[in-house]
């Protein structure tokens, strides 16, 4: 470069100008932008006022509403009611776990579902079907836990049928305990 001459403007790589849809095109993202920060903000404000947390959305989570059904399922799991819904469910299919005829004889009392115990508390309606049903008790408990887990039911205990209710009537003395007082 001389002395005496210029300095030559350098050019300046030009900056094509915006046409009308690229001008639509930001001035939509800017509102958008605007639009999202305003709409945290509102919602941010509304979490405030009703105590914060965070509240049922889009997505499913825990706290949106579910089936009846996955409701008592999910209640029974947390806590931790498996073993007696389980033996409830037995008591109630009584006739097809044990068949017709010896469920019309046979009716399931009651479940002890201590860890050492889970005794099944069977009553018969008679002292042969008392004995049948003590017969059969390994075979049935080896079903009841097939069906219910290993090791649920560890015995069943057979009732006879209950004695028929003393008569207390005129005749009676009192403190008497019936034949018992003559025979011993």
């Amino acid at each position: 470069m001389s002395e005496g001459s210029s300095p030559q403007p350098v050019d300046k790589p030009a900056v094509p100008e915006a046409s009308g849809v690229d001008l639509a095109r930001v001035a939509l993202r800017a509102a958008k932008e605007q639009a999202k920060a305003r709409g945290a903000a509102a919602a941010q404000k509304k979490q405030a006022r009703r105590g914060g947390g965070l509240r049922s959305g889009a997505r499913a989570d825990g706290r949106d509403p579910m089936a009846l059904g996955a409701a008592i399922n999910r209640l029974i799991t947390e806590r931790g009611w498996e073993t007696p819904a389980a033996v409830g469910g037995v008591m109630g299919r009584w006739p097809q776990i044990v068949g017709e005829d010896l469920a019309k004889h046979c009716v399931p009392l009651r479940f002890d579902d201590d860890p050492d115990a889970r005794v099944l508390t069977v009553q018969c309606d008679s002292t042969a079907w008392a004995t049948q049903l003590r017969l059969l008790a390994p075979t049935l408990v080896a079903r009841l836990n097939e069906d219910l887990g290993h090791g649920t039911v560890r015995m069943i205990k057979v009732l006879g049928p209950g004695a028929p209710r003393r008569g207390y009537g005129p005749l009676r003395a009192p403190g008497s305990v019936g034949p018992g007082d003559t025979y011993g």
